[in-house]
Formats: C-alpha cells, structure tokens, sequence
C-alpha cells in the first residue's frame, strides 16, 4: 500500500506542484494506516522513500513528473 493522503499536490500552476494543502504526516499517517488495515494490505516504513514501479489497468493513470 503506498500512501498518496501526503502527495496532495496543486498542479495548476506553474513546473512544480504546491503541496500547502496536504496533510502533515502526524496527521496522514493514522489515515494511511486505516485505509491499509481496511484493505488488508501489506505496507512498509512510512514517509520513507521508494522505487516504485507502475502497471496502470484503469480508465487513467496521470505522471506527474516533478
């Protein structure tokens, strides 16, 4: 389960998105942790960084390169 509640980002201007509306991780991390344990996932260290690799089987699948 890799968290996206902290990678809230406003794309909307400018090359950069603007994360001033995510949540802190004080608070994202109890909401990760909910969503993960309902969906019976498997999950790791949080906040840390990853490699992470993408098989998108959906209508969309949006990169963000930043």
């Amino acid at each position: 389960c890799v968290s996206q509640f902290t990678l809230y980002g406003d794309t909307r201007r400018g090359n950069r998105p603007s994360f001033t509306d995510a949540a802190p991780a004080n608070e994202a991390e109890p909401l990760y942790e909910r969503v993960r344990d309902g969906l019976g996932a498997q999950g790791g260290r949080f906040g840390a960084s990853m490699a992470v690799e993408l098989v998108g089987d959906g209508p969309v699948t949006l990169l963000v390169e930043v």
